[in-house]
């Protein structure tokens, strides 16, 4: 239907909106994505603010005014930006919502939303409310994944490369194995110790993360629960890229030496010094602990 001749009682006046845009995501594309957004949510007589970010306290700072003002908080960028946003409006008991206008987009593909601007306000205007669940990690809460080992590796390498993203997410990956070896891991779920070598260890809410990966297909958002991934030592290393290619359709989960556990409070420590990523982006080491806040941010989502 368009916009145009919405019926009154789904009105874009029943919504406010401040967009928190991120410049530099997807290699400078995110102001872009939001203006025809913005364009078609203004014509149709809705507020619609919009904040530019210069640091990750910008962000929260920006959303936890708005989700304050009562406005629907949408994360315009990639999962990093969604991370702090996300974090942010849940902290203010606010409503979040997304247009993803990144690098990864994890959390968009995890929550079926469209790509295309007219469908994105349609959705903004239109759409219902849902909740979902967030991971409490280092302090932060993350609405995608977070994750030790190999590919937090790879994912410091992209992000503090000066190649284009595109070429980065190729580039990295392979530098990273080339120089990586095992860890071991001790792996804590709800109580129950598991010890692996292994070459990384995700914890999951939405289970999509990086280019296209489904790297915890039975991950849901709704559940609850942490769902972890453990990609064991007994991959070799010249199969590692093999492996990454099947995460783009779930089908590495069928490899030997993958693991898969969940539960509600995870406890990781590794041998050796490792990073730990949330979505996208480093907040901390191991050891470390991600908790899951069940329902505890609700999101403008098919």
């Amino acid at each position: 239907m368009p916009l145009d001749d919405r019926p009154a009682e789904h009105s874009a006046g029943r919504r406010s909106f401040t967009a928190i845009v991120n410049p530099v995501a997807g290699g400078g594309r995110a102001a872009a994505a939001w203006a025809p957004i913005a364009q078609i949510l203004h014509e149709a007589g809705a507020t619609v603010r919009t904040e530019t970010t210069r640091t990750a306290a910008d962000g929260a700072r920006l959303a936890s005014a708005a989700a304050a003002r009562g406005d629907v908080v949408v994360a315009v960028g990639g999962d990093g930006v969604a991370r702090d946003v996300a974090d942010a409006v849940a902290r203010s008991s606010g409503t979040f919502a997304l247009v993803p206008a990144g690098r990864g987009n994890g959390l968009a593909a995890k929550l079926s939303l469209p790509r295309e601007a007219a469908a994105l306000a349609e959705l903004l205007i239109c759409g219902t409310e849902r909740r979902i669940d967030l991971l409490e990690v280092a302090g932060k809460l993350a609405p995608g994944n977070a994750y030790s080992g190999l590919d937090a590796v790879a994912n410091l390498m992209m992000n503090d490369s000066r190649i284009p993203a595109g070429i980065a997410y190729r580039v990295a990956p392979v530098l990273a194995v080339v120089r990586w070896k095992p860890a071991r891991f001790e792996i804590d779920v709800d109580g129950e110790r598991h010890s692996l070598a292994a070459h990384l260890v995700v914890m999951a809410n939405s289970g999509r993360y990086g280019h296209g990966l489904d790297i915890v297909p039975d991950a849901v958002l709704d559940d609850g629960l942490v769902h972890v991934l453990v990609a064991g030592a007994e991959i070799p290393k010249r199969r590692i890229a093999r492996f990454m290619k099947l995460a783009e359709e779930g089908l590495h989960i069928q490899e030997p030496g993958v693991r898969r556990f969940s539960g509600t409070h995870i406890s990781v420590s590794a041998d050796r010094p490792l990073p730990l990523c949330a979505d996208g982006d480093q907040v901390g080491e191991l050891p470390a602990t991600v908790t899951s806040r069940p329902l505890a941010l609700r999101v403008v989502a098919p």
